[in-house]
């Protein structure tokens, strides 16, 4: 027997729903993950050399298929946020932890996250992420304040 599904809690900020993001990206806690995410339709994510995905039913697959190799070591680094009123926009370059049999590396991501604030509190409302270099680590200057 299914249980009714529980609200989604009130998120007080859009870096709390990013913390909640990568800590549910780590876990590989699907429901965790999505319950982050706007109600709207128009949600959309983009992973690394991926296509548009729009909607939480696709967001939803592709992350399924992707837990299902196991969880994603995704940490956030060098953010960068632009906030405004009821939206942020976050500027992250994503430190992944891969395990290989020649022992631990780690690949670069950068990624776009932009959240609306709604009644239910801050949501993610896209993940835009493309493949980074080593470059990007030592190319970003830790002065740089302002996002364009």
């Amino acid at each position: 027997m299914r249980r009714p599904k529980q609200p989604d809690p009130v998120i007080g900020s859009a870096d709390d729903v990013e913390t909640e993001f990568y800590e549910a990206l780590q876990r590989g806690d699907i429901d965790r993950l999505m319950a982050l995410w706007s109600d709207d339709d128009e949600i959309a994510c983009v992973h690394p050399s991926g296509s548009r995905l729009v909607g939480a039913a696709a967001i939803r697959a592709s992350f399924d298929a992707m837990f299902a190799n196991g969880t994603i070591d995704a940490r956030p680094e060098k953010v960068r946020r632009l906030d405004a009123h009821s939206t942020a926009v976050h500027s992250v370059l994503e430190r992944i932890r891969i395990l290989t049999p020649e022992g631990e590396r780690f690949a670069w991501v950068v990624a776009t996250n932009v959240y609306l604030k709604a009644a239910q509190g801050w949501r993610l409302v896209a993940h835009h992420a493309s493949p980074g270099t080593t470059a990007e680590v030592q190319g970003v200057a830790e002065a740089a304040s302002i996002l364009h």
